[in-house]
């Protein structure tokens, strides 16, 4: 009897089908591309002082969003989540291309989603300059082109022993959004007011990204859960790491529920679109300079530590100063995965 192979989840796929052919085809042909498949952005050399990054998201009805999602707010989403990824690498954004695959033509429906995707375009200066539309199942695919000065792309795989781990912004607060739609958290409609727009219209960290090009020495956005995604600067980095939970910065709207309620959504919700980045202690002084000009909490949540074994390990501290069992810590660690 032939056997099932299992489930492959988003990151194995990636690697097993496609990661390992495109290195070997930059291999034997590097002069165009910087970098291929594995951080935040591609990038390509653009002339002798500038690199151009590349990143692409898919948004698909009932996998990222409510078919009845208010489209104002998707159209803002949709260039939010691949501005983040600009953000990440320190890239200012240059332009960015649209795939839009639709049920039906609806112009009441297409006149709600443009006027939020070219808000914030308009806002991060980033103009549409392409792409493609067909009938189909809703579905919605971004590429943005960012500019980066040459050699000072912020990469996933620089964090170095002893470096501190930062978030910026709070983080959560997006999970509890889609908690209390799918009704699974009872909230005010004050609360909810206060962060759903956490969920629905994410800030992208442009400035803070290229305000940290020469001070962090690696960073990504947190999309599928912090701990998660932290995961792949240690992986690429070849390191291991020590979070303390009581410092994951949270909201006052996170804070009113359970402890374990708030360390899961703040540890693994998903969604924030915040940046977590590395830096030596001796930049901390520079982090409260940029946090203060921009305005922007930036929080020191641990630190970087040598790899103790052939995978990566989170170290997690409870509020109580002991290590979580790896039990406890678990469901902590675990992340959004596109294929789950």
């Amino acid at each position: 009897m032939q056997s099932q192979s299992s489930p492959l989840g988003e990151f194995d796929l990636i690697q097993r089908f496609f990661k390992t052919q495109s290195e070997a085809m930059l291999a034997a042909n590097p002069r165009s591309v910087t970098l291929g498949i594995g951080d935040d952005c591609a990038l390509l050399k653009a002339g002798p002082l500038e690199e151009i990054a590349i990143t692409s998201d898919m948004l698909v009805s009932g996998r990222h969003f409510f078919a009845d999602a208010n489209p104002e707010w998707l159209g803002w989403k949709a260039l939010a989540v691949n501005l983040s990824d600009l953000a990440a690498m320190g890239a200012k954004p240059l332009g960015f291309t649209l795939a839009l695959a639709l049920p039906d033509a609806n112009p009441f429906w297409l006149e709600a989603f443009s006027k939020g995707l070219f808000a914030i375009a308009n806002q991060y200066a980033c103009p549409l300059i392409g792409g493609d539309t067909t009938a189909g199942p809703l579905n919605i695919c971004i590429t943005a082109f960012g500019s980066i000065p040459k050699e000072k792309a912020i990469r996933r795989s620089g964090a170095l022993e002893g470096d501190d781990i930062w978030v910026s912004g709070t983080i959560g607060d997006a999970r509890l959004t889609l908690a209390a739609l799918r009704h699974e958290i009872e909230l005010s409609q004050t609360d909810l007011a206060l962060i759903e727009g956490r969920m629905h219209q994410p800030t992208p960290r442009i400035e803070l990204g290229s305000a940290l090009r020469e001070i962090a020495n690696s960073a990504l956005d947190i999309s599928d859960g912090l701990l998660g995604d932290l995961r792949h600067v240690l992986k690429q980095s070849r390191k291991d790491a020590e979070v303390f939970l009581d410092r994951l910065p949270k909201s006052a709207t996170l804070l009113k529920q359970s402890l374990n309620t708030q360390n899961q959504y703040a540890a693994s919700g998903g969604d924030d679109y915040e940046l977590c980045f590395t830096a030596p202690t001796s930049q901390r002084e520079a982090i409260a300079k940029i946090s203060a000009n921009l305005h922007l909490p930036l929080t020191q949540i641990g630190s970087i530590r040598p790899m103790q074994s052939s995978q990566p390990e989170i170290s997690l501290i409870h509020q109580n100063g002991m290590k979580l069992s790896p039990q406890g810590a678990s469901a902590l660690l675990q992340s959004f995965d596109h294929f789950a």
